[in-house]
Formats: C-alpha cells, structure tokens, sequence
C-alpha cells in the first residue's frame, strides 16, 4: 500500500476545507459590508478590514498541507520511506486543521456580519468589532499548533532490506 496516499489526502483536505470556510466566512461578511457601503461608503476601509479577517484561516489549511508533503517526502529525493503509521498521523494533521479552519472562519464571518452592523451605526466601534471577531479565530490558531505538532513530529524511516 502507498502510504503516500494518506499523506496527501491529508494536505488535499487541509487545503480544501480550510479554504471553503475562509470564502464562506469572506462571503458573510462581505454581503452586510456591501449593504453598509451602499449607504456609508466611507467606511469603506474598516468594513475591508472586517471582511478579510475569515481568510486566515485559509492560509493556516495552506501552512499544514505544505507542512505535510514536506514532512512526507514529496519534494525531494529520498531512499527513506513514510510508515503507514506516520502517513496516518499525516492525515489526522491536516484533517485536525481542516476542521478547526473550516468551522472557525464559518462562524467568524457570521460574527463580522454583526460586527460590521454595528460599525454601521457607530464607527467608533471598529477596533472593538476586530477584537470581538478576532476571539473566534483563537481556535484555528489552537487547531493550528497541535496541527503543526502532530505533523512535526513525523519522522521517515529507513527503508526494510531484505536479507
């Protein structure tokens, strides 16, 4: 069996889902900036600001599934192999991340929504409605760490020679 496989399923899917909550989460928060700048188009560059916050999360699915096939072998020339058990590990790296990514951005976007209505009323809110939006994220960044843990400590092995 290819133990490549998993490990590389595990990058696709750290990539992927991370990257599909960061653009839902972008996407609720730019249809209420939309609706506020059709009437406030000066606050044009808090409301970007809100609006970019859910990408990150994006970025942290992209650190991992690179983190993964570095860690994997992938490029470059190597007699070592990767064990099922380390491409397993591999896999529960970027599905870890994925998760964490995934639902923190979702739910960043919808806390911006309200954040950015409240903006709208008071522009003396924005720096409150970062903070209140970045607490959200705290948990892609926790998702981010035992991601990079579990994947750091993947070790590839000698390959067995038959005697």
């Amino acid at each position: 069996m290819d133990t490549l496989i998993f490990a590389s399923a595990g990058a696709i899917i750290s990539a992927l889902i991370s990257g599909i909550g960061s653009s839902i989460g972008i996407l609720t928060a730019s249809s209420k900036g939309s609706g506020v700048l059709a009437e406030k188009s000066h606050l044009f560059g808090k409301i970007l600001i809100l609006t970019a916050l859910p990408g990150s999360q994006g970025v942290y699915g992209l650190l991992i599934a690179i983190l993964i096939l570095l860690k994997a072998g992938v490029f470059e020339e190597t007699d070592k192999v990767l064990s099922l058990a380390s491409s397993i590990q591999l896999l529960a790296a970027g599905i870890l991340m994925a998760f964490a990514a995934f639902s923190s951005a979702l739910l960043q976007g919808k806390a911006i929504a309200a954040s950015i209505g409240a903006v709208a009323r008071n522009e003396d809110l924005a720096g409150k409605a970062i903070v209140m939006s970045v607490l959200i994220e705290t948990y892609a960044i926790f998702g981010l760490l035992v991601s990079l843990l579990i994947a750091n400590s993947v070790q590839l092995s000698a390959p067995v020679v038959a005697a």
